[in-house]
């Protein structure tokens, strides 16, 4: 089996080292990740410049670009052997409900799957990240599973694993995205030139956290597996919102 690797916590990341040395043991990996840390710069590619590619080794190159330019470049440009699976992190802290939305973790595995490949996000969950090998340690059973059971070419799985010795996780979850109440406010600060910066606030907390959610699941000491889609159609209201349409329209035309 051969895998691209990514993330977006730079080309170094811990998360991305320890799934990198865990399942080579298994497959080719292949590593394209960026340069530096890119978190929340979700599915934004770089259109302004020129990407430059530095390799490092055999098959690990890093890219000053986002992890949607990475996983991009690897297929339509760098790699002659296209790889079975598209792997993203491990991530260092959780991609929960609207997390997604942000997440580069979360883009550089849409990416994979936009371009034709089963793909996997891979977060760590919890507040210390010290327990990577756990992450790394399921995914590599799970890839192996895979194998044996694939999973439809559709799937992007949005996997997050609570920050715990493996020996202390009670299982794994299929669930849906949970919901985070409103972002904190952003913070107001002054530069040395005494002209006024502001830094994003805090994801707010935990809202929708029930039974079946990726929330829920982490609470609970389990491995949380969300299956994502590219389509983000809200498909009831095509047809619910006709006679708003026909109705708009008589006025324009």
């Amino acid at each position: 089996m051969k895998i691209l690797l990514s993330n977006d916590d730079g080309f170094l990341a811990p998360g991305l080292r320890c799934l990198a040395k865990e399942l080579s043991a298994i497959a080719e990996i292949t590593i394209v990740a960026p340069d530096r840390n890119r978190s929340g710069v979700s599915n934004s590619l770089t259109l302004d410049r020129p990407l430059q590619i530095m390799r490092h080794g055999e098959r690990e190159y890093s890219v000053n670009g986002t992890p949607t330019d990475c996983v991009h470049l690897a297929i339509t440009g760098l790699l002659k052997d296209m790889p079975d699976m598209v792997i993203s992190g491990i991530n260092e802290g959780s991609n929960m409900g609207d997390d997604v939305l942000y997440s580069g973790t979360v883009a550089a595995a849409m990416e994979g799957r936009f371009l034709g490949f089963p793909a996997i996000a891979v977060s760590l969950a919890g507040a210390e990240m010290r327990h990577y090998s756990t992450a790394a340690s399921i995914i590599r059973s799970m890839i192996e599973n895979i194998a044996v059971n694939p999973i439809p070419n559709s799937s992007i799985l949005n996997i997050n694993v609570p920050d715990l010795p493996l020996s202390e996780i009670l299982g794994i979850k299929m669930t849906r995205l949970g919901a985070r109440h409103l972002a904190r406010p952003m913070l107001e600060s002054v530069n040395p030139r005494g002209q006024p910066v502001y830094w994003v606030g805090l994801p707010g907390e935990q809202q929708d956290a029930g039974i079946g959610t990726d929330f829920f699941a982490i609470n609970s000491s389990c491995v949380s597996v969300t299956p994502l889609q590219l389509d983000l159609t809200k498909h009831e209201e095509v047809i619910a919102l006709q006679p708003w349409a026909e109705h708009f329209q008589s006025i324009l035309f």
